[in-house]
């Protein structure tokens, strides 16, 4: 299944074919004014990588392989773990440390849905290396972005 981002356009398509056919590490498949989908593919091994997103609360769907998930006020404080595979979901509250390591053997597919939209839409990463080193992947100008609010604000 071909994917390409419309931007705020009406758009179906099967989202759990889409999440397990993607072999990229990152596909944003749509980007609205408020959300925004991506589809994620995690080697056996590897993890998304420890990240926290200031501004923006998150919904991950597993739809093949497992993982451990860790989330926490700080880098150093991650306070809550669980296993997870096909069919769960974590819910990432903005301004939460966070990672999913694959524990699998295959890759572990899921989708990511960011409110607000996080990713310049329609981008693609074929490796977390890609997407570390992207400097030009800011969310559409013509999507809303809540103001920068300070880190000794957060909860």
């Amino acid at each position: 299944m071909k994917i390409g981002d419309v931007g705020p356009r009406p758009r179906a398509f099967d989202l759990e074919q889409a999440a397990r056919e993607n072999r990229n590490y990152r596909t944003v498949a749509w980007s609205g004014r408020y959300l925004q989908v991506t589809l994620m593919s995690i080697a056996a091994g590897r993890s998304i990588g420890l990240e926290m997103h200031l501004e923006t609360d998150q919904f991950i769907r597993l739809d093949a392989g497992r993982g451990h998930v860790q989330i926490g006020p700080a880098q150093d404080r991650l306070t809550f773990e669980a296993e997870v595979s096909d069919g769960w979901c974590v819910l990432v509250p903005a301004g939460s440390w966070h990672n999913i390591t694959n524990t699998g053997d295959e890759p572990m597919q899921i989708y990511t849905i960011y409110a607000p939209a996080h990713h310049r839409p329609g981008k693609i990463h074929r490796t977390s290396s890609e997407a570390a080193a992207d400097e030009n992947d800011a969310p559409a100008n013509w999507s809303v972005q809540p103001p920068a609010v300070p880190r000794d604000r957060l909860p």
